[in-house]
């Protein structure tokens, strides 16, 4: 059975490949969990966010951005001692402004599913590149995409960054052609 490369390094990366990557996601709150989880990301390898994955659920109430919009100076400095996750307060306190902006965008949009799947009209980008080394870092569309959630305020989220994102929700399906999961997530 054959993989997208980066995918076979480490079992976690594995599972994360077999059943997540690339698979379309609508429910808000797993969306914003994967907003956030591709934040902290920056700067640092995704396998580690995976590391970290279960301590940053319980860190941060599982994701529910109702609650992380409310943190206060108290649960900053909690999660700053928690060595569990990555201890950056530029982050967090990014976390916090992102979950009430994700609010402003479901008031807004109805959801924040509607919102970021109308960027595709709804329907995954389904590429189709023949090996890992064709797959962009980001692209126009992730660009427009960064651009837009940084004129509402939105932070940590640069274009790769948003592509990485992208990536993670189904919004764009960039398994390789021979990955076995090609077809599984369209």
């Amino acid at each position: 059975m054959e993989r997208c490369g980066w995918a076979e390094k480490h079992e976690l990366e594995t599972v994360y490949h077999d059943n997540q990557w690339g698979v379309p996601e609508h429910n808000d709150q797993q969306l914003f969990k994967m907003l956030m989880l591709e934040a902290n990301q920056a700067g640092l390898s995704w396998l580690t966010i995976l590391k970290k994955e279960a301590q940053f659920d319980e860190a941060y109430d599982q994701w529910d951005y109702r609650i992380i919009a409310t943190y206060d100076d108290k649960k900053i400095e909690e999660l700053l001692n928690n060595p569990g996750i990555i201890r950056n307060s530029l982050k967090i306190k990014a976390a916090i402004n992102n979950a009430q902006k994700f609010m402003a965008i479901q008031e807004e949009f109805g959801s924040f599913d509607t919102y970021i799947w109308s960027f595709v009209n709804h329907q995954p980008i389904i590429n189709h590149w023949q090996e890992l080394s064709e797959v962009p870092p980001s692209t126009e569309l992730s660009d427009k995409i960064s651009k837009d959630l940084k004129k509402r305020g939105f932070k940590f989220l640069g274009s790769t960054t948003i592509y990485a994102y992208m990536q993670s929700i189904g919004l764009v399906n960039d398994h390789i052609e021979s990955c076995f999961r090609k077809k599984l997530c369209q």
